[in-house]
């Protein structure tokens, strides 16, 4: 699994380089998330615009790597292929995740409220 991060003035992106988040990497998924989110902003965007097809090995591993950003931290989903914004709608994750359309979507909330 690979990712790379970037940074904003208030927000870490962290980008999925891969088109399959499912039960082969969700293990490798959680600790490179943990890796990469150790240390940073109090947001951060998980880039998905790469990836085609996540299981619910895939979305238990987003929601670990939520957790593991602790009460004070959020994570944003952005990029969202159709496939894998219809599988975050069916199981009602967009109720626990803000899902925006592109990069620029979720980056724009932040620079708009300075």
């Amino acid at each position: 699994m690979s990712l790379t991060t970037t940074m904003t003035d208030d927000a870490q992106i962290v980008k999925v380089n891969a088109e399959r988040i499912d039960a082969a990497m969700a293990i490798q998924f959680k600790e490179d998330m943990r890796t990469e989110t150790d240390s940073g902003a109090d947001r951060v965007i998980l880039d998905l615009s790469e990836v085609q097809f996540i299981d619910s090995s895939g979305l238990g591993a987003i929601v670990a790597a939520m957790k593991q950003l602790g009460g004070s931290r959020k994570l944003d989903l952005a990029g969202l292929t159709p496939m894998v914004e219809k599988v975050f709608r069916l199981t009602r994750m967009d109720t626990i995740f803000d899902l925006y359309g592109s990069l620029s979507d979720a980056i724009a909330p932040a620079d708009a409220s300075s």
